[in-house]
């Protein structure tokens, strides 16, 4: 995890052991716009803010689907 301007950034590969995904599902998810993430030189970090988004949205359609 990184921090810049406050803000708690985290590697594709962190955020998919938090989640307890891939890492390459993680890349997927970035890739399709389901998951918010900020390229920074040639790796790919996702804001705190941004899983928690994710998270809540997945929740919800959990929710509406089952």
């Amino acid at each position: 995890m990184k921090v810049i301007f406050g803000e708690k950034l985290f590697s594709i590969k962190e955020v998919a052991e938090m989640l307890g995904i891939s890492s390459t599902s993680v890349h997927n998810y970035v890739k399709s716009g389901k998951l918010r993430a900020t390229k920074i030189a040639s790796a790919w970090h996702i804001k705190e803010a941004d899983i928690k988004a994710y998270l809540d949205g997945n929740t919800n359609e959990r929710a509406v689907k089952g």
